[in-house]
């Protein structure tokens, strides 16, 4: 039976468990296979990094947005694959969209479209590995494996911005709204599987590059489960057993231990303040009730608002990772893609998507905050039995935003069934290449793994045409 004493320290100690994604403190010890060991061409051009935003909103479609019902329709294409949506005329001469994203349409000048991203893989958490941290999974075949986090992982991109571009606040780097998670499957039925995936932490980084992850209901005081109190613990009582551990663990001889002693301090910090309502990046209290209808009063609307307030407040990385829909599995529309794209995920996106870009922009924020939308991978030319498309790594969009991006262009084209790239094509690492860019990540910067081995921090092409 612990004393008082001995479980007050216990449960301090566990308080840098809101740092991790689930993965453990361990790190693993095992090498790489060859498949991964692909580097960068040593004799590939680089480009200069010379851009100045200072965060990151990544709005991540969950389950494989459908390109060709969004930005890239096929109008003359046969009925199997057109579908029954129409493209509309944008306030950019000769650039079209779907007809259920009017808000957007009037601001594309704001925005760069990129309607060729291609990568030969159709698999959903290889693919989802993949596009966060730009290196393949050991088993590429392999769809909805759900193994948690790893610590021998390649971090995803927010924990590289969050080690290379600290916020210069008290704030971590790196914020999950909420953190990535994907569905599975048990007994034939699906269920909601809330557990961390791969690709969403910071892999062999360490822990204290990893998200703090925003589950609860965005704006209120439940948003961080992880930074709630115990029955009969106030913040005050918090500091005070957090000063007492920091006597009993002083001096912090190692480095891993000075490491440890620094994320309890942070997260003993975020954890009051949080407590006393003192954490204003995470409120929404002060802004207008207009505001807030007009980014959407659903849960994707509010955790736009929230993403904006918390790259105002310096968090270089803001990633969302939008899957809570009812009727089908998030962006997964192999069945009733149509109806789900009407009656529930475009016009959120058209809503929140543009009440983002046309509130950075009021506001002077917008070159200094990269707004970046994208999926696993597109979807299917042809529309199948169940009036749903399937996964299609061939072939897919992005939207890019502010933070250098020049709007009102289209990088890219697809064929005339929207099944392959016919000009441009661009690998999903090359929009990270692009992301670090305007963030002012040097190219030649290195990431170490657990047998410090060195990684360029990215394998891709700067897209400059977009610049």
């Amino acid at each position: 039976m612990l004393t008082a004493f001995e479980r007050q320290v216990s449960w301090l100690h566990q308080r840098r468990d809101w740092l991790r994604c689930g993965a453990g403190l361990a790190v693993a010890a095992a090498s790489w296979p060859a498949t991964l060991m692909g580097r960068t061409d040593p004799t590939r051009p680089r480009e200069q990094s010379v851009g100045t935003a200072k965060s990151c909103i990544l709005i991540y479609l969950l389950g494989g947005p459908p390109h060709l019902d969004m930005f890239d329709l096929k109008p003359d294409a046969p009925k199997e694959v057109r579908g029954p949506f129409s493209p509309i005329a944008t306030n950019v001469s000769g650039i079209q969209i779907c007809e259920l994203l009017p808000q957007l349409s009037r601001i594309t000048d704001k925005f760069a479209l990129i309607r060729s991203v291609s990568h030969p893989n159709s698999n959903h958490t290889p693919m989802i590995y993949y596009t966060l941290t730009g290196r393949p999974t050991a088993q590429p075949l392999l769809d909805n494996d759900i193994r948690p986090p790893q610590r021998s992982d390649f971090p995803h991109l927010g924990s590289v911005l969050a080690k290379f571009k600290p916020a210069a606040t008290s704030l971590p780097g790196y914020i999950a709204l909420p953190e990535l998670a994907i569905r599975s499957s048990t007994m034939g039925e699906f269920k909601r599987a809330r557990s961390p995936l791969r690709g969403g932490s910071a892999g062999f980084l360490g822990p204290k590059f990893d998200p703090l992850s925003v589950n609860g209901e965005p704006g209120t005081r439940e948003a961080i489960p992880a930074l709630a109190l115990p029955d009969g613990v106030s913040a005050d009582r918090l500091e005070s057993r957090a000063t007492l551990l920091s006597l009993l663990d002083h001096p912090a001889r190692s480095s891993s231990a000075r490491a440890m002693h620094d994320m309890q301090q942070q997260a003993v910090l975020l954890t009051g303040a949080a407590n006393r309502g003192t954490l204003p990046a995470f409120s929404l209290d002060n802004e207008s009730a207009e505001l807030r209808d007009r980014y959407g009063r659903h849960r994707f609307g509010q955790t736009m608002l929230l993403a904006r307030r918390l790259a105002e407040a310096g968090v270089p990385m803001i990633s969302i990772h939008f899957n809570e829909m009812t009727v089908c599995d998030g962006w997964d529309t192999h069945s009733k893609n149509f109806d789900a794209l009407k009656s529930e995920l475009l016009p959120m996106v058209d809503q929140s998507l543009s009440a983002l870009l046309e509130d950075l922009d009021q506001r002077g924020r917008l070159d200094e905050t990269l707004v970046v939308c994208l999926g696993e991978f597109g979807r299917t030319p042809k529309i199948n039995g169940n009036a749903g498309r399937d996964h299609w790594g061939d072939c897919g969009s992005a939207l890019l935003a502010g933070g250098g991006i020049r709007g009102g262009q289209v990088l890219g084209a697809s064929d005339s069934i929207g099944a392959y790239p016919v000009s441009d094509k661009v690998d999903p690492v090359d929009i990270h290449a692009t992301l670090y860019h305007c963030l002012g990540l040097e190219p030649e910067l290195k990431i170490y793994d657990e047998l410090q081995r060195p990684w360029d921090v990215s394998t891709g092409q700067v897209l400059s045409r977009l610049l």
